[in-house]
């Protein structure tokens, strides 16, 4: 994937599409911009090493598809055709797996081995008076609303459904009716994952101080891997600027994402959330899809996962095997028939700040345990080897 998330540049330290070089204390000298670890990064590091085999008169020991997606962070919503088209299919079919370039390494140079991810629906809700039938059709004075609906209130009240009190669970009717329970792989999975991270960094680095209902940090992360989820991005209506402004909104949006766990499917969850908006008096409700895919699953013992372990091992990696990636990407696509191929993530390297102001990703590393441009990319010219070793 080439493509990236909004941005504002008042929130950057330096411009956002500038590509300034900075120190960055404990890891070295880093690219901060906006894709720089999510994704332009990594994939430069995999097109430096493919380059440096062909500079240097070396043909890979394996054969590589390249799929470039350029729409992954508004849900892929024509990825399908490429990978549908009858010659990139014929290709893929004869592939041992797919793979993307990521440079997840922490402080200490630990990285993790994802053996599926959620999958995800981007929608928005949008509620209106001219739609609903109640309420204005434009924005109207505030002093109206003694005697005029809110599509406003409308939206909150749809809203209100489709989660418990708390906001953590999701309440829409026959959610959880295929949800797949952890296995007991996984939980052991996740156990050795809890012991061998640092819980109170975690929470320094996301800014939080609380897991849900104060959960211990496994069990915590139990909940990650298994819990589908329905999350509001964004709300929108009327007025949202400096100050006060006395109106009443004719419409009111809300974007939301909808994270899917093993056996749902986007198909179903869409379905789901529109019967329960329709039961529940919200048909004027309208659900705008913007994209989305089915969750992916890989297993353990495929070629493309013991071929990510193999590399890392050589290079001195620690590598935790995760049952899950709380994030989406369309590898449901590849997993998923006629295609039926495992897929994951490989890479070494840091940077953090996907989606976020200066984001960054090392080019120099200081981090005797991180690597940097090039150790990142010769790492994907050892794991095509360790590919091919493996039978």
């Amino acid at each position: 994937m080439y493509d990236v998330k909004q941005y504002d540049p008042a929130e950057w330290s330096s411009p956002p599409l500038e590509g300034k070089i900075i120190d960055k204390p404990g890891f070295g000298k880093a690219m901060v911009g906006r894709g720089a670890v999510n994704q332009k990064g990594p994939q430069a590091m995999l097109l430096a090493g493919l380059h440096a085999m062909k500079e240097a008169g070396v043909k890979p020991p394996v054969n590589l598809v390249l799929v470039a997606e350029g729409e992954e962070e508004i849900g892929s919503p024509h990825f399908k055709q490429i990978v549908s088209r009858p010659d990139i299919m014929a290709k893929l079919k004869e592939s041992e797996g797919i793979f993307i370039p990521i440079g997840w390494q922490d402080d200490k140079g630990n990285v993790g081995v994802n053996l599926g991810a959620k999958g995800i629906v981007e929608l928005e809700l949008v509620a209106s008076g001219e739609n609903w039938g109640r309420g204005p059709e434009k924005d109207i004075h505030s002093s109206l609303k003694a005697m005029v609906d809110s599509p406003a209130w409308r939206l909150v009240q749809a809203l209100q459904t489709l989660v418990t009190p708390d906001g953590n669970t999701p309440a829409i009717d026959g959610w959880f009716e295929n949800v797949r329970p952890l296995t007991e792989r996984e939980k052991e999975l996740i156990g050795q994952a809890a012991a061998s991270s640092d819980e109170a960094t975690r929470k320094k680095l996301l800014g939080v101080q609380h897991w849900i209902d104060d959960l211990p940090y496994q069990q915590a992360l139990e909940r990650l891997a298994s819990q589908p989820t329905v999350n509001i991005e964004g709300l929108v209506a009327g007025y949202t600027g400096p100050g006060g402004k006395t109106m009443l909104p004719g419409r009111a949006v809300a974007k939301l994402d909808l994270r899917l766990v093993p056996n749902q499917t986007r198909a179903e969850a869409e379905a789901k959330l529109r019967a329960h908006l329709d039961e529940r008096g919200f048909k004027d409700v309208e659900m705008k899809i913007g994209g989305g895919y089915d969750p992916t699953e890989t297993a353990e013992d495929s070629r493309i996962i013991q071929a990510e372990l193999a590399t890392y091992r050589r290079a001195g990696v620690n590598a935790t095997l995760n049952p899950r990636l709380a994030g989406s990407w369309p590898g449901a696509m590849f997993t998923a028939p006629p295609l039926s191929l495992p897929a994951g993530q490989f890479g070494l390297g840091h940077g953090s700040g996907a989606h976020a102001p200066d984001e960054y990703f090392v080019v120099e590393s200081t981090n005797p345990k991180v690597a940097g441009a090039v150790e990142a990319a010769m790492a994907f010219v050892d794991f095509f080897y360790q590919v091919a070793e493996i039978e």
